[in-house]
């Protein structure tokens, strides 16, 4: 019957998974916002200082360390997702060999 406390746990990796997952398309979203924010920035900029650099602009420079951070944030995301993904797997395969040895236990038994 341990593969039953197995099972339910695979169960809690897989809703923590799900909700990781999420989390990361809200924080890609937030990102793909923030890149458009910045080209239309840049390009704005570009229009009304020529011979300036946007790297001056404060509003620029804030989008960009925001960008970065969230950038960052969805590759530590990922690195979780993936990690569950093989306790899922490792999990699933405990409970496959468990009911195939009670099986076996129970016709050797029977």
């Amino acid at each position: 019957m341990a593969f039953l406390a197995i099972d339910s746990q695979r169960n809690l990796f897989t809703l923590q998974r799900n909700q990781l997952q999420f989390e990361q398309t809200l924080v890609q979203n937030q990102v793909n916002w923030l890149q458009k924010e910045m080209a239309y920035i840049q390009s704005t900029f570009e229009e009304q200082n020529p011979d300036a650099s946007i790297d001056e602009d404060p509003t620029y420079l804030m989008l960009q360390k925001q960008e970065e951070y969230l950038t960052t944030r969805t590759q530590a995301i990922e690195t979780q997702v993936n990690t569950l993904n093989e306790e899922i797997s490792s999990s699933k395969q405990v409970v496959q060999n468990n009911i195939k040895s009670s099986c076996g236990l129970n016709l050797i038994g029977g």
